[in-house]
């Protein structure tokens, strides 16, 4: 292959995709449909959550409302502003009307999580008082707030502010829970591992409890994970990093049958067009994606397997050690982003954290087939590669979403929050992915064990990667997939056209309210 890289939605990867080119390349055109001379633009608070997999994606739906005309301000703390700040600063060169608003906090006081690492549990409270102050002094049009901010709502309500809550999930895992919850089909099972049918879904979605968040079943246990306290009443609606096309059923149940008000406007992602937003999203990357993107050109189309399971998740060394014989077994090309290990020690108290199959690196870099990146990896760069053909994931939204808009099949490996829902949208319904036969959800809190052997992750990979119809069939449903995802983003596409909806209407609600 050439050395020049490529995007893969803009080559041969996809038939015919050249016709399908955005027409809007640059997320800096603002659609006219959102221009209105006679009245000041929309304003629009982000309020994110400090932990990588929320923080990002409502960093990219700022920077949408943004190219849609909408004035959008970035609410965190200064140390948090760090990882995103140089993104928006081109966003502002290029004229966009978005910009950061970081909290005054006392001194030497922050959350200490800058690393992205931060879970569910993270106490963000120092933010209320200053967030609230800054309400009642700016009086957005209204303001997106993650629900992991477990004090925003009762903050934002009590200042007046119509808010959106953002949870980072699709709305297949929202109408799963939703059923859950109204249903309660897992205490009629008798045992951990007794598929049960999830009622009143468009599809036979079966789960069993071991891969949910519960504590056993009752009455030892048995109850979900609580929804964040008053994150959806009074709500104006929810923010969703999805689109129409991608869950459509879903979409339309959790709308009318569950009657919440949804704007779907992603994948979001997608509004990262160029190298450097994409190279620089999150973290810096500890290998330099010059070096990634030169060792992907040297590959065949569709050869290389990406592994990564996000930047939350907690493997044991002994997993580790699985995965890789897994993967050396498989005989394919790889790309593995190796994250957080968990420590453990052997009986003579060596540490074992970077505990690999002996003379495997060496092996890898001699035979240049494999890559392995410790720490945080340029995971759009690399997803839309057109010599990647395959993703290990762990079925966070996120990457499902990104694996969706690359176009990919994916080897599903869940491991915890709603990670096993997203892996029965990605196999059953969308048919695009093989089970790792991952059955057990893990808390990031507690100690993980192994889950999958090796020869279950050559067998997946093997069967995902293969040239046997199953795979080039997954292969095509995924290429029109990743068709669809950026069509939506696009000038008349389905979630381009909510975001200047929700932008109209919240300047029609400011009209009337000026005129009341």
């Amino acid at each position: 292959m050439s050395s020049l890289h490529i995007p893969k939605f803009g080559t041969y990867k996809v038939q015919g995709s050249l016709s399908l080119l955005p027409a809007k390349l640059s997320s800096k055109s603002i659609p006219s449909a959102t221009m209105d001379l006679n009245s000041p633009p929309v304003e629009m608070f982000f309020f994110p959550f400090v932990g990588g997999g929320h923080q990002i994606p409502m960093i990219d739906i700022a920077r949408v409302f943004a190219s849609h005309g909408a004035k959008a301000t970035v609410i965190t703390t200064p140390k948090h502003s760090l990882s995103f700040q140089t993104s928006i600063h081109r966003d502002q060169e290029s004229g966009l009307p978005i910009s950061i608003h970081a909290l005054e906090l006392s001194d030497n006081v922050d959350i200490a999580d800058t690393d992205m690492s931060a879970n569910a549990h993270t106490d963000t409270s120092m933010l209320h008082e200053p967030l609230q102050n800054l309400l009642l002094e700016r009086k957005p049009d209204c303001i997106v707030h993650d629900v992991f901010h477990r004090w925003s709502a009762d903050a934002i309500d009590s200042a007046g502010i119509p808010r959106i809550t953002f949870n980072g999930n699709g709305c297949f895992a929202h109408c799963v829970r939703e059923n859950m919850e109204r249903y309660k089909p897992h205490e009629k099972v008798t045992s951990d591992l007794e598929p049960f049918i999830v009622p009143g879904l468009p599809d036979g979605i079966e789960l069993t409890t071991s891969q949910l968040p519960f504590l056993g079943r009752p009455p030892n246990g048995g109850g979900l994970h609580k929804r964040m306290p008053g994150s959806d009443e009074k709500s104006f609606g929810v923010m969703v990093n999805s689109f129409y096309e991608l869950e459509t059923a879903y979409v339309d149940s959790f709308r009318n049958e569950i009657g919440k008000r949804a704007w779907l406007v992603g994948p979001v992602s997608l509004c990262n067009r160029n190298v450097e937003d994409k190279a620089e999203r999150g973290q810096k990357t500890s290998v330099n994606e010059q070096t990634i993107l030169s060792w992907l050109d040297s590959k065949e189309l569709d050869s290389v397997l990406y592994v990564s399971f996000g930047s939350l998740a907690r493997l044991a060394p002994e997993q580790i050690l699985e995965i890789a014989h897994g993967l050396e077994a498989s005989n394919h090309p790889f790309i593995w982003v190796i994250g957080k290990i968990l420590k453990s020690t052997g009986q003579n108290g060596e540490s074992k954290e970077n505990l690999l199959p002996s003379g495997l690196e060496d092996r890898i870099k001699e035979s240049r087939r494999g890559l392995i990146i410790r720490g945080w990896a340029p995971q759009l760069l690399i997803l839309e590669h057109p010599a990647v053909g395959g993703f290990v994931t762990h079925c966070g939204w996120n990457s499902t979403l990104e694996g969706v808009s690359a176009g990919l099949p994916m080897v599903t490996w869940p491991i915890t929050a709603e990670q096993f829902t997203n892996e029965k949208l990605i196999t059953d319904v969308l048919k695009i992915g093989v089970k790792v036969g991952s059955m057990h959800w893990m808390s990031p809190r507690t100690e993980s064990w192994v889950s999958v052997g090796r020869d279950r992750v050559e067998a997946a990979v093997k069967r995902l990667m293969g040239s046997g119809e199953e795979a080039a069939e997954m292969r095509r449903r995924a290429e029109k997939l990743g068709v669809k995802a950026k069509i939506a983003v696009e000038e008349g596409g389905s979630s381009c056209k909510n975001a200047d909806a929700l932008i109209q209407e919240l300047k029609s609600r400011r009209q009337s309210r000026d005129f009341a």
